[in-house]
């Protein structure tokens, strides 16, 4: 089920994804702040709809204001070790990597998505994007559900 909330005009689209970082320091004393800091902290949502014939509201945050939008939980894409990884089991992250250049590290770090905690994988995405990982790891690319 969607859940309103207020969203910077610039990501106002069907479409978008981001992860909710929570609170920051301009949001101190908005009157709109119950409208806004209504989501969990650290996890990825992706906007379904834009309220029509709802104003732009002015915050100290986003400098084109904010609107009101209509944001589901949406699935992370992640590489987890491939041994028992399949749809509909659990995986956790392997773990930090500090080869940033590689073009897994997004993947392998992934936002909205913790070290620490295992989620059910919603579908097997195949290879990771490297070639070769640099900690020999052997990975698969998933769509990981962080509702679960």
């Amino acid at each position: 089920m969607p859940t309103v909330t207020l969203l910077g005009t610039r990501l106002a689209s069907p479409g978008t994804e981001f992860v909710y970082e929570g609170e920051a320091d301009g949001c101190a004393g908005c009157p709109y702040r119950s409208q806004c800091l209504n989501l969990e902290s650290g996890r990825a949502y992706m906007v379904t709809d834009v309220r029509e014939n709802a104003q732009t509201l002015e915050c100290a945050m986003h400098d084109d204001g904010v609107r009101a939008v209509e944001v589901e939980p949406t699935t992370v894409t992640a590489n987890v070790p491939s041994k028992g990884a399949f749809s509909g089991s659990k995986a956790s992250l392997s773990g930090p990597c500090p080869y940033v250049e590689c073009p897994s590290h997004a993947y392998c770090e992934p936002d909205g998505i913790e070290f620490d905690r295992e989620y059910r994988i919603q579908s097997i995405l195949g290879d990771p994007p490297h070639e070769t990982c640099h900690l020999d790891r052997s990975l698969e690319q998933v769509e990981l559900d962080p509702t679960d």
